[in-house]
């Protein structure tokens, strides 16, 4: 539709209802994802194949390709993934299999039982979003418009109610929304759980005539991928949250701090900006309320430390991307030393939702704690990964045997890491803590931004908590001593650990400088670094002391701890092992029992990933 500066609230009702009416004759659409998993695997192929075959066909219908129309559409590992409207959803679809689509399912609404979700147990196939215990168990507040909104087109974001929200909040008092909001129960989704609605009030209550309102996107933890989904696929959301939450501080200018390594998430949120500003929802006199808010969008400084919050401010004030003491709070003195709201992109977008729905519905989702729900990225061990949504209180067990299908290769699951390099790892033990900001926080992790990684028996855990250590040891800005000094340490530590040269008392040295970290540390990345190395002593000490006191790593991966061997009693002579050894030190003719040439043997464990009997044992 032809755009026009909207003067009201009840322009923008009736511009909604002129997208409707325009849209009552349409075929439903197909959404070919495009996020990055699914463009992996060959989406483009897949969507420039249906416009091909439409064509050819004769069929009218709206072809869209997903990184442009509709956000991540969550199971990434079964990708490419095609969905309409009705509920009916394709897995791991190819060009080949488009002419049957458009056949049967464009033009005689036939579902094609064949390119649903197999399950691994039962062998039953479903092509519905609701007989995929992926999808069926999750329950979608943020990630349910992603499959459906175009993210390039703003129509589409209004034609689902886009916002009305805004237009509500305008006819309410400032105040009022800050009530809401505290009521709602909203905790920062990007890592600490502070109140939204106690951040609000405090920058509100500060005498300026100045205030900032700040989106965090620079999204750096490993295996996290929650954020740059929702802003390539619902920018709108984003936006809209901000506008409220600037309305309700009394904020005249907005700054979207997305991460440089997002191109994708940077392209759509200032092409949903600009749309916004021609339509009178951002700029100058918002709806002919009055109100004038802008937002910029602004890279990231290209540093993982650059997500601490006043780092984030010193980079977009053009300075060295560096945190500052933690007694200054940034509602007093932010961005240019003046009020500032900082939340993250997932909890921007609930705002719309609360102010739409009401602070009661809110609580009725979660816990009384934790309201709402909370988009994790499922990554790891787990059978089936991908972007997903689920109410806070989950178990972990639910999450990852329900929704993530198990550990991959029927092995047992051992931990899940969560909050990224500043989380922890749970045991298995614990599999029945319920998912909340407190729980995680008691078992010595944290939610962080979203990222949750699955680890099954064969994960080493010193290992894990040398991989985070050294992360975070590279990425440190260096300003204060106990990150500077106390993180390499750290790290050399755990090398000679995981090497064979750990020795009585590393562990005890460990814990001393953690404490140090802990205490000590400029900001809350350095406060908060120990986790991982305190949460795996905790829960798997004894992996320490195989290390030190054997030299043995029990999981198989420190390489100078471990022996190959193959099982004369398992191996069936298959030659696989043998035919991908890179060190070709692996002998035995078909059938018979193959040997490793110890001498040789580099101790790659290719042989072992890649044998389909169990047969390589690791001493």
């Amino acid at each position: 539709m032809e755009h026009m500066k909207l003067q009201s609230a009840d322009e923008l009702k009736q511009y909604r209802e002129k997208i409707l009416e325009s849209r009552k004759n349409e075929y439903p659409v197909i959404h070919v994802c495009g996020g990055t998993p699914c463009l992996a695997k060959g989406s483009r192929k897949v969507a420039e194949a249906f416009k091909k075959e439409i064509e050819s066909q004769g069929v009218s219908c709206k072809v869209e390709l997903k990184h442009k129309v509709t956000g991540c559409q969550g199971f990434c590992s079964k990708g490419p993934v095609v969905s309409f409207g009705n509920g009916t959803v394709y897995l791991e679809v190819k060009p080949e299999h488009v002419p049957e689509i458009v056949e049967k399912t464009v033009k005689n609404g036939q579902v094609i039982e064949s390119l649903g979700y197999k399950d691994p147990q039962t062998k039953k196939r479903s092509a519905s979003f609701d007989g995929i215990p992926f999808y069926s168990h999750q329950k979608g507040l943020i990630l349910e418009d992603l499959r459906e909104i175009d993210p390039m087109e703003i129509d589409d974001y209004i034609a689902r109610g886009g916002y009305a929200s805004l237009a509500k909040a305008f006819a309410m008092d400032p105040e009022k929304i800050i009530d809401l909001i505290e009521e709602s129960g909203l905790r920062g989704r990007g890592g600490g759980g502070f109140p939204a609605g106690t951040k609000w009030r405090s920058c509100r209550a500060i005498d300026s005539e100045t205030r900032y309102v700040l989106c965090n996107g620079d999204e750096g933890d490993p295996g996290a991928f929650m954020d740059r989904s929702i802003m390539e696929g619902n920018p709108h959301a984003v936006i809209e949250g901000m506008i409220v939450g600037a309305w309700a501080v009394g904020a005249h200018r907005g700054y979207a701090y997305i991460r440089d390594e997002y191109p994708l998430a940077v392209k759509v949120m200032r092409k949903a900006v600009e749309d916004a500003t021609a339509l009178g929802l951002l700029g100058k006199n918002i709806l002919g309320t009055g109100f004038d808010f802008d937002i910029k969008i602004t890279r990231g400084g290209g540093a993982f430390v650059c997500g601490e919050s006043s780092a984030l401010m010193r980079s977009i004030e053009g300075k060295v991307g560096e945190p500052r003491a933690k007694y200054i709070r940034s509602v007093e003195k932010g961005l240019y030393d003046l009020p500032t709201v900082l939340n993250n992109v997932e909890t921007w977008t609930n705002v719309p939702l609360i102010v739409s729905n009401g602070a009661q519905w809110y609580r009725q989702i979660g816990t009384k704690g934790s309201p709402g729900t909370k988009v994790f990225s499922l990554a790891g061990k787990a059978v089936n990964t991908g972007l997903i949504e689920v109410p806070m209180g989950i178990t972990i067990r639910e999450l990852v045997e329900k929704i993530g299908g198990g550990v991959r290769g029927g092995r047992k699951f051992k931990a899940v890491q969560t909050g990224g390099p500043s989380g922890g790892c749970i045991p298995e033990s614990l599999a029945d803590l319920p998912v909340d900001f407190d729980s995680l926080t008691k078992a010595g992790s944290m939610m962080g931004s979203g990222g949750m990684i699955v680890m099954d028996e064969d994960t080493c855990m010193v290992d894990v908590a040398k991989y985070f250590i050294s992360f975070l040891a590279e990425e440190s800005c260096g300003k204060c001593s106990p990150c500077r000094d106390g993180l390499p340490r750290m790290k050399k530590i755990l090398t000679d650990i995981t090497e064979g040269k750990g020795k009585t008392g590393d562990i005890e040295v460990l814990e001393e400088l953690c404490d140090v970290l802990s205490y000590g540390a400029l900001c809350g990345l350095g406060t908060s670094a120990p986790n991982p190395v305190l949460s795996t002593i905790k829960y798997f000490r004894e992996e320490y002391e195989a290390h030190i006191n054997e030299k043995r790593c029990p999981a198989g991966v420190c390489r100078n701890l471990v022996t190959f061997r193959i099982d004369a009693d398992a191996c069936t002579g298959c030659t696989l092992c043998a035919k991908k050894c890179p060190q070709e030190c692996i002998t035995g003719e078909r059938k018979q029992v193959h040997v490793i040439d110890q001498s040789r043997c580099i101790k790659c464990g290719v042989c072992r990933d890649v044998c389909n009997f169990d047969a390589v044992r690791v001493e």
